[in-house]
């Protein structure tokens, strides 16, 4: 077919006549509108990927008609030709992005052939709930490969509000671009989450002292035995009508064991819902755990610990059994939630009482090293946060430095100061 001028006029009378045709533009090589059988109609430049007539030849669609104008077709055909001649292939690019996947599409596939394989199951579903709670809502749509660190860092502001939360996404989207990268679905060290900057976290260390101790001990003995009474707002209709011999909450003798075990031994809550019969040794004096946060884990039993278990009665596989004796029990939630308001400790978490059993050591002069070997922390750092709890060698170092202060003050030789009386 003789080429001509595309123009607006020559581009509406072009009609199908049953078959798949191109007229050509007089002025841009390559440049035409293709016409389907279906009598749609697009924009098209045709051009040889590479030098001679060996070169494969190629069909870039630019547009369908319509969508934009004639001349603006052609400038767009101008830029893809002069791309060819820098040695590009516009049209293989385009099909390669289009078959690269979606952030939501990317997100299944970590998922399934990283996390899932090579990670806790914790972590899998924490794993799981940023991305599909978070991620895939904000940009699953976009291709994982123009994913832009401009996205990543509005979604991260919009969670100013819970920082935690916020730098975890960070974390999660680096790893999932990292397993791209590997698997070449991105080119590798591709992270748009790299050089955003993270909220500052203030790290939650709450201790239980003595005499909340005393409260939480008492409010789980009353719960274990007589039951805590409830709060009632008399003046509902629904509470008029619940029997007064069961107003009160009565746990479990195995959740007040457990909540007892974390307190014996700092373990985590995993570690104690997921604790079966066969990883307890009563000869040694030893939990032998096949699997904690940081891989396979000992945990010596104190006096108090062994007398927890002892007092309890195997009715499965588990020492905290689930509402089937062969399942373990999923959370501590209630019974938790009933003796800490018991106890008047609102906010008081159960990972708290972790902390608390680290928080006795350090105060006791244990030394850092050895608290960290009793929490089975893998990292030195992990325990540092409790150096500040360690008061005894600096007691005595200001002690000592007092003491010669003291002397110079009342004109006596530093020898001969008796050291201070401490106030009981």
């Amino acid at each position: 077919m003789t080429a001509r001028r595309i123009t607006k006029r020559t581009v509406n009378a072009l009609q199908s006549n049953g078959s798949e045709f191109t007229i050509w533009d007089d002025t841009v090589s390559g440049f035409g509108v293709r016409v389907r059988p279906t009598g749609a109609k697009s924009y098209v430049v045709v051009y040889r990927a590479g030098v001679g007539r060996g070169a494969p030849v190629r069909r870039y669609t630019i547009a369908a008609v319509g969508k934009i104008t004639p001349e603006r077709a052609r400038a767009r055909a101008k830029v893809v030709l002069g791309a060819v001649a820098h040695g590009h292939d516009p049209a293989n690019q385009k099909t390669t992005e289009r078959g690269a996947p979606t952030v939501a599409e990317l997100a299944d596939r970590f998922m399934a052939d990283h996390v899932r394989t090579k990670r806790k199951a914790g972590t899998a579903e924490f794993y799981r709930d940023i991305l599909d709670r978070i991620v895939k809502p904000a940009v699953g749509t976009t291709k994982a490969d123009k994913l832009t660190r401009l996205q990543i860092g509005r979604l991260h502001s919009s969670l100013a509000d819970t920082p935690f939360q916020a730098n975890r996404v960070l974390a999660v989207i680096g790893s999932m671009y990292a397993f791209a990268g590997r698997a070449g679905v991105v080119p590798e060290g591709t992270n748009p989450a790299r050089r955003i900057d993270r909220f500052t976290e203030s790290h939650r260390e709450r201790f239980l002292t003595g005499e909340e101790l005393e409260r939480l001990g008492g409010a789980i003995r009353e719960a274990e035995t007589t039951g805590i009474p409830w709060a009632l707002d008399e003046t509902k209709a629904t509470a008029k009508h619940i029997p007064k011999l069961k107003r009160s909450t009565k746990i479990e003798p195995s959740a007040a064991a457990a909540l007892r075990l974390l307190l014996f031994t700092g373990c985590r809550l995993r570690e104690i819902l997921h604790l079966r019969w066969e990883h307890v040794d009563f000869e040694r004096g030893c939990l032998f755990l096949p699997d904690s946060k940081t891989g396979r884990k000992t945990v010596i039993l104190n006096a108090p610990a062994l007398a927890v278990l002892n007092s309890l009665e195997r009715v499965g596989a588990y020492v905290v059994p689930g509402d089937s004796p062969e399942k373990p029990r999923h959370d501590l939630k209630r019974p938790w939630d009933a003796v800490t308001r018991r106890a008047g400790l609102t906010g008081v978490r159960l990972h708290d009482l972790r902390h608390t059993y680290a928080s006795f050591g350090a105060a006791s002069g244990l030394g850092l090293p050895i608290i960290g070997r009793l929490l089975g922390h893998a990292q030195v750092a992990t325990t540092s946060r409790y150096a500040h709890l360690d008061n005894d060698p600096l007691r005595r170092a200001s002690d000592a430095i007092a003491a010669h202060i003291f002397a110079a003050l009342e004109g006596s030789q530093a020898a001969s100061v008796l050291p201070l009386r401490q106030m009981r």
